[in-house]
C-alpha cells in the first residue's frame, strides 16, 4: 500500500514532467496521460469501490443483528440456569 503524502508526491512529480515538457502536450493526450496516471496511483492504495463498501456495510449490519440475537439469547439461557437468589 502506497501511503497517501507518497501517492501525492509522485502525482505531483509525473504531472509536473507533463506540464514542463519541451512541447506542449495537446489537451486529449494531457487527459489520457492524466488518467492512466490517476488509475495507476490509485492502483497503489488500499481502496475499495462504492459497491464494495455498500456491500460489506450491509454484511456488517446483518452480523450486528445475529450477534445482538444471539447475546439476547444466551442472556436469556443464563437467567434460566441461574436464577435470582432471593
Amino acid at each position: 500500500m502506497l501511503a497517501p503524502k507518497a501517492f501525492l508526491d509522485a502525482l505531483s512529480g509525473h504531472a509536473s514532467r507533463l506540464f514542463n515538457g519541451e512541447t506542449p502536450v495537446p489537451r486529449a493526450e494531457f487527459e489520457s496521460q492524466f488518467k492512466v496516471l490517476l488509475q495507476s496511483g490509485f492502483g497503489k492504495l488500499d481502496l475499495v469501490s462504492r459497491e464494495e463498501f455498500d456491500s460489506q456495510m450491509v454484511v456488517l449490519a446483518r452480523t450486528r443483528a445475529r450477534l445482538e440475537a444471539l447475546e439476547a439469547k444466551m442472556a436469556e439461557l443464563e437467567a434460566k440456569l441461574n436464577p435470582p437468589v432471593e
